[in-house]
């Protein structure tokens, strides 16, 4: 894709002190631990890197939940000093195992569109949800369904892929807004009535959305997805389209809130915890803002931030499902009943 360049400073951020320091001369380095979708222009974090005197060391730990296990299986001799990743799911799992430590820069203070509570600062949002292939149901004459009920009817056997929760984030997600929206006990019902009905499951978003989605040669027309994959879809066709060929289907108990964060990895480096809390105000910097959203394709925080143009076909749902700490420490024994009812 083509990245947008940015004319702002981050001098204007407040890293003229920094840049003129011995410390920036010095190329603090800086190990910056992420999941695997983070991505941002080159040129914005060699900027970063520059003009804060770091040298950033990006240590991918593959999905989210990969990479918190990794922060904990090596927190006595921590392999990074920031991260960048962990949301609102995942949170309860961090505090428990006492990775996190808290920042207490302007960012930590400053309002958010989607808060995180703890020693996380906010930096982007998103919600996983259901997508359809409009011009398939356009095709048969079939009416979308109003409900997740109406998924578990004879007409619309065999259309649905979701991903494995115990293998995906979103089909974690999903499974999560279901439990939250039905309640527990109907909530397994459900998923035991669309196994009968040809619910498909695959491991990973990328097979569910690239391999079964009808829209891309697959035989299923809804899929577990995001709200920004129609936006998506604009942005990335190689003719120039004004709609997407997708749409959200906001059903109740079908959407979930996912809010990441950034945070200090408690016992990193101290020489580059001053940087690493330069990374996370660096985080919530408009040119950041503006740039997730078209680079990992999620919601900004920052209030003032402009909505890239695009983003008006990533449709905000009007209500989503979320639960507290307390229950997402049964977030485990979940997954473990879904793979007895979904897929034994």
């Amino acid at each position: 894709m083509q990245r947008r360049r940015f004319s702002v400073s981050l001098l204007g951020l407040g890293f003229a002190a920094l840049a003129a320091s011995p410390a920036a001369r010095a190329q603090v380095p800086l190990r910056v631990m992420t999941h695997g979708s983070f991505d941002l222009p080159k040129e914005l974090l060699a900027r970063f890197e520059q003009e804060a005197g770091v040298s950033l060391q990006i240590v991918k730990g593959g999905d989210a939940g990969e990479m918190l296990n990794r922060l904990i299986l090596t927190r006595a001799r921590p392999v990074a000093d920031v991260v960048y990743g962990i949301d609102n799911t995942l949170l309860p799992r961090a505090l428990a195992a006492g990775v996190l430590d808290s920042h207490d820069g302007p960012a930590a203070r400053r309002p958010a569109l989607a808060d995180l509570p703890g020693p996380l600062v906010p930096v982007d949002y998103g919600y996983v949800t259901l997508n359809i292939d409009k011009s398939w149901f356009e095709q048969k004459g079939l009416a979308l369904p109003q409900s997740l009920q109406d998924l578990t009817l004879p007409a619309y056997r065999n259309l649905l892929v979701v991903q494995n929760p115990a293998t995906s984030s979103p089909g974690q997600a999903f499974m999560l807004a279901t439990i939250a929206g039905l309640g527990e006990e109907a909530a397994f019902d459900w998923w035991a009535r669309m196994r009968a009905n040809g619910v498909k499951v695959v491991k990973g978003w990328s097979e569910a959305y690239y391999t079964e989605f009808s829209r891309n040669g697959g035989t299923r027309p809804i899929v577990v997805s995001y709200a920004t994959s129609p936006a998506a879809e604009v942005f990335y066709s190689e003719k120039k389209i004004s709609e997407p060929p997708t749409a959200n289907l906001f059903l109740k108990g079908g959407v979930y809130r996912q809010v990441e964060g950034v945070g200090l990895v408690r016992g990193g480096n101290p020489a580059a915890r001053e940087a690493a809390g330069r990374f996370i105000e660096f985080m919530r910097s408009d040119e950041v803002q503006q740039a997730l959203q078209t680079s990992m394709w999620m919601y900004p925080v920052e209030p003032g931030v402009a909505r890239d143009p695009v983003m008006r076909h990533a449709t905000e749902p009007a209500g989503f499902e979320s639960l507290t700490p307390e229950q997402l420490a049964r977030a485990a024994r979940w997954q473990q009943r879904w793979t007895r009812v979904v897929l034994k």
